[in-house]
């Protein structure tokens, strides 16, 4: 039974990628299976942990890049400066993103989430001035490591 739920798993990824113009190769199908099995959002180091020895650090590079181009994608700034990425909703295409959610940042565990219910607030500029991207990160302790806590 699990045999079976692993390859339909695999030709979703596969037909996910050719939908976004994408050539199907280990490294994007490995990649996007690492991003659908994770709640949070990855990073650069945690995708190359994951991966293991299968993808040198260009290789996972260039497979985030193009999954960000092609809208699979999303990056998120993070409260170390980093970027951490998660996956897009339908809603994204290539070039553009169309995330109006914010993200958590907890404290606790160190990952990222993306709060899809709780929708970026408007923000008033000056006149003269064009937003292009909003990003809200809010820090504390998630509902997971709150949970814990508790028991």
């Amino acid at each position: 039974m699990s045999g079976s739920k692993h390859s339909n798993k695999t030709i979703e990824i596969g037909e996910s990628l050719k939908r976004k113009g994408l050539s199907v190769t280990d490294s994007r199908k490995k990649i996007m299976q690492l991003f659908m099995q994770q709640k949070g959002a990855l990073s650069h180091s945690d995708i190359e942990k994951k991966a293991g020895t299968a993808f040198d650090r260009v290789t996972i590079y260039r497979t985030l890049q193009t999954f960000l181009d092609k809208g699979i994608i999303h990056a998120i700034p993070s409260a170390d400066a980093s970027v951490r990425y998660a996956l897009c909703n339908d809603d994204c295409a290539p070039g553009h993103h169309e995330h109006q959610h914010i993200h958590f940042f907890c404290r606790q565990c160190h990952q990222t989430f993306c709060l899809d219910d709780i929708v970026t607030p408007s923000i008033g500029l000056p006149r003269g001035y064009q937003p292009q991207e909003v990003d809200v990160l809010v820090k504390g302790v998630c509902k997971n490591c709150t949970t814990a806590k508790k028991s």
